[in-house]
């Protein structure tokens, strides 16, 4: 048993699972918010209702986000202290930062909008919905930060064998931040919004709190029509982002193995980077070259312009990135069928549609996990990029078995953890709006 192997198995396990959570608190704090926004500015109950109905998933998603993402913040101490030892001081401010100025301000504005309802007044509700809006975009742009400069890492110096920071806004700002975190926000209120669109299809499929699940629906649908076709423009910024400043994990997404000038643009094939081979290939002549530079004729570089040691494994990036860009042009397919029966008036009562609304919940949460896969296996093999490898981050005093059973303890605990939340989520809905909605506590 390898056990910077086994830590990196441990890592993905704890960040996959930690990385169902976010996304939706993303999603469900922007329909809370525009939720209370129209309860305040119209005073109609359904409004109010249908946010406390979303309240309490917020605050089930967010007690979970919270336990799994502090057991990933441990792990940089236990299985990667090399890697904490030599980037700590930088990669560690960010994370602390979260905690003191998102994290914070997030859970102690949620715990108003979930036990305070009765006991503020409306717009003080509001603020404090806006506040959790804010604070849990806020904690995400730190992990993205943080997650970004091993990305692109900028601002620093190498001194006495760990990063010193030199500029903090070049090092927060750096080549990836801004656009890796448009594009995973937006990406967030996607997922957590075709959960709300799934609830809703749900509740007309039954037949049961119908006034509310148009409204929610209605709503539901002009995100996610805006926030998918949006998600293509910014996947597309993102991906000539990684080709301009890792170049290498671009080859790897397109399977491209020498350079060329009007390469094509991979739509399917089973890549072996061994024998340099893509079998089944189906591909798009010049589109990479278009598509990366406007212009069909432009040179991309291919693996081969990279040592054989620093170059990322090619088949699980380009799988993983395929199956992504898959997932959101289906995203768009679905969301515009719904916005055209919306302005038709049979978007309430097209049941085939609702059905497809309730199937793709976790969709989106795919696409999530096989996006982050893709980036963080492109980066391969280093763990902060062309700074240190992988291999030379982990703990060297950690035996493999150690690592093995708390990988399986992980696993176990977390399975546990996610049967748990399945179950009380759907405790919740099945209660709906109306029975959710409480005068006060």
């Amino acid at each position: 048993m390898d056990a910077v192997l086994l830590s990196r198995l441990q890592f993905a396990l704890t960040v996959g699972f930690h990385f169902l959570f976010p996304p939706l608190t993303f999603g469900l704090s922007l329909f809370i918010l525009i939720l209370e926004t129209l309860y305040l500015k119209k005073g109609e109950e359904r409004y109010r209702q249908l946010s406390d109905l979303f309240v309490k998933m917020l605050g089930l998603v967010f007690v979970l986000g919270t336990a799994s993402g502090i057991v990933m913040e441990f792990s940089f101490g236990t299985n990667w202290s090399n890697y904490s030892r030599l980037v700590g001081d930088i990669f560690g401010a960010p994370l602390a930062a979260e905690g003191v100025f998102a994290f914070f301000l997030e859970s102690v504005f949620l715990g108003i909008l979930v036990f305070g309802r009765n006991r503020i007044s409306k717009k003080a509700y509001w603020t404090s919905a806006l506040l959790v809006f804010f604070g849990s975009h806020l904690s995400g742009l730190w992990i993205i930060i943080a997650n970004s400069w091993m990305q692109t890492p900028a601002g620093f110096a190498i001194e006495g064998n760990r990063a010193v920071l030199k500029d903090f806004f070049a090092a927060a700002l750096n080549h990836s931040t801004v656009i890796r975190y448009v594009h995973t926000v937006v990406a967030g209120w996607i997922t957590g919004t075709f959960l709300i669109a799934g609830v809703n299809a749900y509740y007309l499929l039954k037949n049961r709190h119908v006034d509310h699940a148009k409204l929610g629906l209605r709503i539901a649908m002009i995100i996610l029509v805006i926030a998918s076709i949006g998600e293509l423009v910014l996947g597309h910024l993102h991906s000539i982002q990684v080709g301009t400043t890792q170049p290498e994990k671009l080859a790897a997404y397109e399977a491209l193995y020498e350079t060329r000038s009007g390469a094509p643009l991979a739509l399917f094939g089973i890549p072996n980077a061994e024998k340099q081979k893509n079998y089944l290939y189906v591909g798009i002549p010049k589109a990479l070259s278009f598509l990366m530079y406007f212009d069909s004729n432009a040179t991309i570089k291919g693996l081969n312009e990279f040592p054989p040691d620093e170059r990322p494994p090619v088949f699980l990036p380009f799988i993983s990135y395929h199956i992504m860009i898959l997932l959101g042009f289906l995203f768009i397919a679905i969301t515009v069928i719904g916005t055209a029966l919306l302005i038709r008036g049979k978007l309430f009562t097209t049941n085939w549609f609702l059905w497809v609304l309730l199937i793709a919940i976790p969709l989106p949460h795919l696409a999530n996990q096989f996006g982050w896969i893709a980036a963080e296996v492109g980066r391969q093999p280093w763990v902060v990029y062309r700074v240190l490898r992988t291999a030379d981050a982990a703990s060297v005093v950690v035996p493999a078995g150690q690592i093995l059973f708390s990988l399986i303890m992980f696993g176990l605990i977390y399975l546990v953890l996610f049967i748990v939340f399945i179950k009380v989520l759907v405790k919740i809905i099945k209660k709906g709006p109306a029975e959710v909605a409480t005068p006060g506590y």
